[in-house]
């Protein structure tokens, strides 16, 4: 008799399905009238090429919502049964290894970096079968003594943490949450507040002084990795491997007299001759390394500024894990990027509820799962390149084993496996682990990985979030993130492993549509500015660029754009969104495709083309002034800088404001008029609306969140010249 399963996967109801598919049906059925009216019909002079440009960004917005609506066919959900697991499994639990990724002990402050490392410490998990690494990719001293500090503390706050059942178990999140505590908890609480006050100023001042004085140094062996004879910098030094808490010592308990887990510092070698790979390059050194040391079956990764939220994280993905049924096939768990930041409305979009509760989940659906690089748990043997077989017992790779070697032996065997020279020859970073060369090496390996024959599972508890990290608070660095993001996803697109060559016949075509759904957020930046440029120009100019709406072709333009707008809204309501939010998202969505992505497809074509050098990984800021954090929170958009970025966003703001009241002095008086120029009209009002933050941020704030004088004549003088130019 089998056993029941340790996981549940629910499909959208059938009635749901049907009325998805059948608006999709309507909504495409539309577009191709659209299509058919483009290519039927021409303007004359000017308008010609407007027209034309329309029709080819008609084409690629259209197959981009093709794509949107492959995330949407085959809608699955899936819910573990921990209390199944701890019947079946108790005895037999998996070793699991926490990697912890860190770059800039700056951008990355260690506070912020340990208050991580300590939520995954205090797991209710075996401590014995709990390994967490932190890969410092910054080589920074100061973030090797914090970590030797948190490793003090922990033996506080791990029986802490597990007496009272704490959650969250990161201690910043914890002491900042206003909870009403049983008396005997408060006064405990209370206590080890002081102690992780201590701890924090002890980090902060030696962050201050950006050095650590020779007294301290003295107390773990690690400290002399940084001696002056080592010549230490951020992109020059030796490999360095030390265990800071080794869980297989008698000593190495808290103060409850529990064994504490092992805790691993690894900076891996750097020298300017060789290429490090980034993140990626990280990942895989943590691989190497934690396969010597602990061999754990289960890899979570997370970034430094994602802490956990949930102490039970671990059962609840070791649930797909070890089914018996389908959980040897299953190759990672990735959970949602959620932040414990984001405003009421969500004001830059940083959350996406839509994306985190149907999109993801849709993908999840054809056992395609985005890895996106965080929150996710991999069982090891598939992220190391091993492909998928039937005839393999895959829950025998689950099986722990300890390991007998000393701690200095551990630390030594380690540091030749995370030098610089060790992948030279090799197939690290194409055919084992993460792959090199894209700076979302996590998609394209989540990929590689599914077509290895590996399914993936999204999971998005219905309970708190699993994990919690820090959102972008500026428009600036949200826009500076989502550049990085659609650059590298767009590589994809153009290199051997775009999902419709590489993973045709090994992915699901819907599968296949829906990473290019992400692949091609780039490819939408010149389509949208052609419709957020040319329709208020033309209209300034009476040239219509759609069908009046006493001609019948207007029936498709108007119910596509209407029934989409109205889905888009009515599912934002459904999944969470506030109408405020959903309009966020929308102002958003449109900041990000007429300024972030027009980079992001310029600087990859130029790469392709030879003409441009691959550009660096950029680590977004996670600290920010007093002022910015204010207006963040009172949901006022910051802008404060005179990037290029900006320059854009200000000039298609004024672009469409100078059509809106133009084209309303020309046609509002003239019989037809609007007849005639009604959905161009439509059109720059809805952008107008959109854009009013930057109207108020150029003309009206004076705080320093607004936009500088200079962008403001800039921004208007472009606009003029194109209006100008136009009417040539």
């Amino acid at each position: 008799m089998s056993s029941p399963p340790l996981f549940e996967s629910r499909e959208a109801p059938k009635g749901a399905k049907l009325v998805h598919r059948a608006f999709a049906a309507s909504v495409f059925a539309g577009l191709c009238c659209t299509w058919i009216y483009r290519a039927s019909s021409a303007a004359s002079g000017l308008g010609r090429w407007a027209w034309n440009g329309m029709f080819a960004a008609e084409l690629v917005l259209g197959f981009h919502w093709i794509c949107c609506q492959a995330v949407r066919w085959n809608l699955t959900r899936y819910s573990p049964l921990p209390h199944l697991l701890s019947q079946r499994h108790e005895e037999e639990l998996p070793a699991v290894d926490v990697f912890v990724c860190t770059a800039d002990p700056v951008i990355e402050p260690p506070t912020l970096v340990v208050n991580t490392v300590l939520s995954v410490m205090s797991y209710n998990y075996p401590t014995r079968k709990l390994a967490v690494y932190l890969s410092d990719d910054g080589c920074s001293e100061l973030t090797f003594y914090a970590l030797h500090q948190a490793s003090q503390f922990a033996k506080h706050w791990i029986p802490f943490c597990k007496r009272h059942n704490i959650e969250p178990r990161s201690p910043d999140a914890y002491f900042d949450k206003p909870t009403a505590r049983p008396s005997g908890q408060e006064w405990e609480s209370m206590k080890v507040k002081k102690l992780y006050e201590e701890m924090k100023s002890r980090i902060e001042t030696m962050a201050e002084k950006g050095s650590v004085p020779p007294e301290t140094r003295s107390q773990h062996k690690g400290f002399l990795q940084w001696s002056h004879h080592n010549n230490v910098t951020k992109r020059n030094h030796q490999s360095i491997v030390e265990i800071v808490i080794d869980g297989r010592e008698e000593d190495a308990v808290d103060e409850d007299g529990d064994r504490l887990p092992t805790l691993v510092y690894v900076a891996r070698e750097k020298r300017p001759q060789f290429h490090h790979n980034f993140k990626a390059g990280a990942m895989n050194a943590l691989i190497r390394a934690s396969t010597e040391m602990s061999n754990g079956a289960v890899i979570l990764n997370l970034d430094c500024d994602m802490f956990s939220n949930d102490p039970d994280a671990i059962r609840d993905a070791l649930c797909f894990f070890l089914d018996e049924q389908s959980g040897h096939r299953i190759a990672f768990v990735q959970h949602p990027q959620q932040y414990f930041n984001v405003t009421k409305n969500d004001l830059y979009g940083n959350s996406p509820l839509q994306t985190d509760k149907v999109e993801l989940a849709g993908m999840g659906g054809y056992g395609a799962a985005l890895y996106i690089g965080t929150g996710c748990f991999h069982r090891r043997e598939a992220l190391c390149g091993n492909k998928y077989s039937s005839k393999v017992d895959g829950q025998g790779s689950m099986n722990w084993k300890s390991n007998d070697k000393t701690a200095n032996e551990l630390e030594e065997a380690s540091k030749v496996l995370v030098s610089c020279s060790y992948e030279e020859g090799t197939q690290w970073g194409k055919e084992i682990g993460l792959v090199y060369g894209c700076p979302v090496e996590d998609v394209v390996t989540g990929m590689k990985i599914q077509c290895n024959g590996w399914k993936s599972i999204y999971y998005r508890p219905q309970k708190e979030a699993a994990f919690l990290g820090v959102a972008p608070n500026t428009l600036e660095i949200s826009l500076i993130q989502h550049k990085r993001w659609a650059e590298g996803l767009f590589q994809i697109f153009l290199s051997s492993y775009c999902p419709l060559v590489y993973g045709h016949k090994r992915l699901p075509l819907g599968a296949q549509l829906g990473y290019c759904t992400y692949l091609l957020w780039a490819a939408t930046a010149f389509p949208t500015l052609c419709y957020l440029v040319l329709a208020p120009l033309c209209l300034l100019q009476g040239i219509p660029l759609f069908p009046q709406v006493s001609s019948p072709w207007f029936i498709p333009f108007a119910y596509v754009y209407g029934a989409r707008t109205i889905y888009s809204l009515v599912e934002g309501l459904m999944c969470g969104y506030t109408v405020k939010g959903w309009w966020n998202l929308q102002r958003v969505v449109l900041l990000r495709r007429s300024s972030s992505y027009v980079f992001s497809f310029v600087d990859t074509v130029a790469k392709q083309l030879g003409l441009s050098k691959a550009s660096g990984f950029a680590v977004t800021a996670k600290v920010v002034t007093e002022d910015v954090r204010r207006r963040y929170e009172e949901e006022v958009m910051e802008f404060g800088s005179s990037s290029t970025t900006f320059i854009i966003v200000a000039t298609v703001a004024m672009v469409n404001l100078f059509g809106l009241v133009g084209g309303i002095g020309k046609w509002w008086w003239v019989d037809g008029g609007m007849s005639l120029m009604g959905l161009q009209f439509g059109l720059c009002s809805v952008v107008v609306g959109l854009n009013l933050p930057v109207y108020v941020a150029l003309f009206f704030r004076r705080d320093d969140g607004c936009l500088p004088v200079d962008v403001m004549f800039k921004a208007v003088g472009l606009a003029s010249l194109a209006a100008c130019l136009m009417a040539i």
